[in-house]
């Protein structure tokens, strides 16, 4: 609702301005500028995840007290996976995959080995296209629902977790999610992994941003996030945190029912 807000309140403001200028010279560069910043609080709104612009999305759990934090996996899965799901049973860790169609297409196996072993699957469309964020709505629709009948083909279960290809929601996926009844999950630790491969600048990044409640996001496409992960564990071990799956972190389910 805050986009329509935002979108209606600039509307009415600029048929103000325009009833104004019937009788006061208003610079058209004022209009301009008015226009700009609808653009800019668009843009923002939809590139910040954790801003419920277009979608209320989990980020966190800011009531919890205790030292209890989630672990996610973005992207797979794929053969590096196995290596993550090694590192997470070493530290008896259960973590959130969300997972893309088209790669659980090409590893059945690996994601049945995931669910296995006690984590749970989210979706995360089926092609993390670049170009997702311009689908409309019943694209959208396609890509989750192609996504879901895999992983319930694979497990049985149905996921009601989304986790929108690089954060971004817009009105499209926002009707879309309301068709699909899938609940958003995003991140208020965000790792780069994706993006960066120093991993002492990863490992610290993360650490210096852990606090009761959190949501890590991390990738299982690459070597750097295994090395990371398992000094992320260790410090977490040592510093009395507990990574517990998303579901008991935000009291919400991951399948349905």
């Amino acid at each position: 609702m805050k986009h329509k807000i935002v979108t209606v309140f600039f509307i009415l403001f600029l048929i103000l301005l325009t009833l104004i200028s019937f009788f006061v010279v208003i610079d058209v560069h004022f209009f301009i500028i008015v226009a700009c910043f609808w653009f800019l609080i668009v843009f923002c709104g939809s590139t910040f995840v954790a801003s419920n612009y277009h979608v209320k999305t989990y980020c966190s759990n800011p009531l919890e007290n205790e030292k209890k934090i989630a672990l996610t996996f973005d992207d797979g899965p794929n053969e590096m996976t196995l290596t993550v799901l090694d590192v997470l049973r070493k530290y008896n860790a259960k973590a959130t995959f969300f997972c893309i169609g088209k790669n659980i297409a090409n590893h059945p196996d690996i994601l049945k080995k995931t669910i296995k072993e006690g984590h749970a699957i989210g979706n995360h469309s089926y092609s993390h296209s670049p170009f997702f964020d311009f689908y409309r709505k019943n694209q959208v629709i396609s890509e989750i629902k192609q996504t879901d009948a895999l992983i319930e083909s694979v497990s049985g279960l149905k996921p009601k977790l989304f986790r929108p290809p690089y954060g971004v929601t817009n009105p499209s996926i926002r009707r879309a999610l309301k068709v699909t009844e899938h609940q958003t999950i995003g991140w208020n630790i965000r790792s780069l992994d994706g993006i960066i491969k120093n991993e002492k600048f990863l490992l610290d990044r993360i650490v210096k941003r852990i606090k009761p409640g959190g949501i890590v996001l991390l990738h299982d496409t690459s070597s750097q996030t295994v090395s990371v992960l398992e000094e992320l564990l260790s410090f977490l071990q040592k510093n009395n945190y507990t990574v517990v799956p998303l579901e008991e972190l935000l009291n919400i389910k991951a399948y349905a029912n």
